[in-house]
């Protein structure tokens, strides 16, 4: 009996996701360029299964049943071009590929029409959760070409993540659609994770809690509103101890890595001209913290002044609470924001609503404030955004005066919260009927005859004003709005 599916790339999270659909009862053949990691999974974890291993991508393919779905767990970029390559030559008209690494969406946009061309379907999928949702049900993004949906639909919404018994996977959209939910995901999860980092220094640094204080803060905040997959780890980490019983996490160097999918999404927000203010900031910070031997020497020549905190620590906890949870809803305001824009420009047609039932479970964001998304997207399918929503307006005003009070002590202390800081200055921005734009467009008209709107003359109509009295009356150009 053939397999159902193909896969290549057998690192941690394709050999998980190979266990997931054996699980399931799929009968799945494997592939990996280093043959002896092949066998080394079949006589490891995957031994008693009926999981097939293959030494060349020619006995891969010949494993499948037709149509074929071969599916590749490579490092995007050019990676994933090479097997493309490779497997053209393999394959027949009406079989799939799918990508499930983190490829850049416009990457998939190419290689669906590029294979489409070649009447072969393609799918790029995001698949979110890592390690352990890859192996007990992850978060499935898929877009690319529609007519392969029917055909991997069983299988990658069996081995998702399952939320009240609906699925965390559903058709996103053509083309690049699922990589680039998945992208702004990723985002999210950047802005979501510096958040809880900032809470974290404001409760050590600036409260001067130990990790077992903060450890119970945030098994207390998993209970509420906050609820959430990272808010979670977050209060194991704080919990484990290392060999000499001390906390570990206080051992860890403070230098942040990044795999570019966040950076992705910042470019991609500058590009449609959208404020992603909350994660450009967090892809920033993990850039500072990159800086180490040059903090450390900057600290020695620009030292902070020592101050302690004096006041009602417990209202303070409870105002820097009000601060995560405000700017989360921020975090992915402008995200969900971002993907609105994106589906009109990329025509995606995206269903934000059931993006986020598929972000419910599986993924790295998960968490329970997600329901509160689908129900506003639900109430009105065009929401411009979520802080508009009833729930969210409701939220942002109780959480307002314990959000300043956390910035205003990272301000007085001179801890760093540019993530908070940055939420709340779109916020205030976002309310406010008239900002000092026109200063700003005086001024390019002034240096650059760049030219203005003007508030008592009807919209789409430039003027251009001589300011020095020797400029001219012509004009450069309109600005683009």
């Amino acid at each position: 009996m053939k397999a159902d599916i193909g896969l290549i790339g057998l690192a941690v999270m394709g050999q998980n996701l190979v266990l997931n659909m054996n699980d399931h009862g799929f009968k799945v053949a494997v592939y990996n360029r280093t043959t002896s990691t092949v066998d080394e999974f079949l006589d490891g974890p995957a031994k008693g299964t009926q999981i097939i291993g293959t030494h060349s991508l020619e006995q891969l393919i010949e494993s499948l049943q037709t149509p074929r779905i071969v599916m590749l767990m490579v490092k995007a970029g050019e990676v994933v071009d090479q097997y493309i390559d490779k497997l053209i030559p393999l394959l027949a008209t009406g079989d799939i590929i799918v990508d499930g690494g983190n490829s850049l969406f416009t990457d998939t946009n190419r290689r669906t029409t590029a294979l489409n061309e070649k009447n072969i379907n393609y799918i790029g999928t995001g698949v979110s959760g890592g390690e352990e949702g890859a192996r007990h049900g992850p978060s499935i993004m898929p877009g690319g070409n529609k007519d392969a949906w029917p055909t991997v639909k069983p299988i990658f919404q069996a081995i998702s993540a399952q939320v009240n018994g609906d699925p965390c996977c559903e058709w996103v959209g053509d083309n690049g659609a699922g990589h680039y939910v998945k992208m702004v995901h990723n985002g999210i999860e950047y802005g979501d994770m510096q958040l809880i980092c900032e809470a974290y220094q404001l409760l050590s640094e600036g409260l001067g809690l130990n990790a077992d204080e903060m450890h119970a803060i945030f098994t207390e905040w998993n209970q509420g509103d906050l609820s959430s997959y990272l808010i979670e780890i977050t209060s194991n980490i704080l919990a484990y101890k290392d060999e000499d019983g001390q906390p570990l996490v206080d051992k860890i160097l403070d230098t942040a890595g990044q795999k570019g999918t966040g950076k992705w999404t910042g470019i991609n927000a500058l590009d449609l001209g959208i404020p992603l203010t909350l994660i450009g900031e967090s892809v920033f910070a993990r850039c500072l913290s990159a800086q180490k031997e040059e903090r450390v020497k900057a600290a020695q020549v620009l030292p902070k002044h020592q101050q302690a905190f004096t006041g009602d620590k417990q209202a303070m906890i409870n105002a820097i609470r009000d601060a995560l949870y405000a700017a989360k809803i921020i975090s992915y305001a402008q995200g969900f924001r971002l993907m609105r824009e994106a589906s009109k420009e990329y025509n995606l047609s995206l269903n934000y609503g059931e993006i986020a039932l598929m972000w419910r479970g599986g993924c790295i964001i998960r968490s329970q404030f997600l329901n509160d998304i689908k129900q506003a997207y639900k109430a009105n399918p065009e929401l411009e955004n979520l802080l508009l929503a009833d729930f969210f307006v409701d939220a942002m005003k109780q959480a307002d005066a314990g959000w300043r009070k956390a910035v205003i002590l990272g301000i007085e202390l001179g801890i760093p919260t540019p993530a908070f800081s940055s939420a709340l200055a779109y916020y205030d921005g976002y309310r406010t009927e008239r900002l000092p734009a026109n200063l700003l467009q005086a001024q390019r008209d002034y240096f650059g005859a760049h030219t203005y709107e003007r508030t008592d003359k009807p919209r789409g109509e430039f003027f251009h004003t001589d300011w020095t009295g020797h400029g001219g009356k012509t004009a450069s150009s309109t600005y683009t709005v």
